[in-house]
């Protein structure tokens, strides 16, 4: 069981500032859609061994290799997107993902100088969209975040928590 939860919790907590006071406000998994190829290749894997024991005995092995390249994956590619986690707290925002190894992308508050929500069409009808943050660091792990459930009130979320900690103009009590 340890094994297993090693390789699906990202333990975001650990990389909380607790004795500064930090605080998570919002942590952000994927939206359900980047789930949909994974799915796809399972069933497509399924249908590759429902066929083998029916293909000709020299050239079975093929099917059957090709379902378990696909099987596997489309369990890689799930673990990658459920371990990717955006989290907002009340002094940052970083982003931990990886399976073996994992990287940490973080931001303070105060270097986030734009946000923006780009919402395809097809992800305004099934509710996610994607964050691209624009910063004085360029180049960092946390420029596009893909695939956000409820972008408008993630965004507003974080907008928020920067008006709160007084980096944007008068705090208003």
């Amino acid at each position: 069981m340890g094994l297993a939860r090693a390789l699906t919790d990202p333990n975001i907590r650990k990389h909380l500032l607790r004795e500064e006071g930090e605080v998570i406000v919002d942590e952000v998994m994927h939206h359900w859609v980047v789930y949909a190829l994974p799915v796809l290749e399972v069933l497509a894997a399924l249908a590759l061994l429902v066929v083998f024991p029916f293909v000709d005995l020299d050239l079975a092995w093929f099917p059957f290799l090709l379902a378990l390249a696909l099987l596997g994956h489309a369990g890689w590619k799930t673990l990658a997107n459920f371990r990717d986690r955006f989290v907002i707290t009340n002094m940052r925002v970083f982003r931990v993902n990886g399976v073996l190894s994992q990287n940490l992308a973080t931001m303070p508050l105060s270097r986030i100088l734009d946000i923006t929500v780009v919402k395809p069409f097809h992800g305004r009808l099934i509710g996610f969209g994607h964050f691209v943050f624009e910063s004085a660091a360029q180049e960092q792990g946390l420029r596009d975040i893909r695939y956000v459930g409820k972008p408008d009130q993630r965004d507003l979320s974080i907008q928020r928590v920067v008006q709160r900690s007084g980096l944007r103009g008068p705090r208003v009590n």
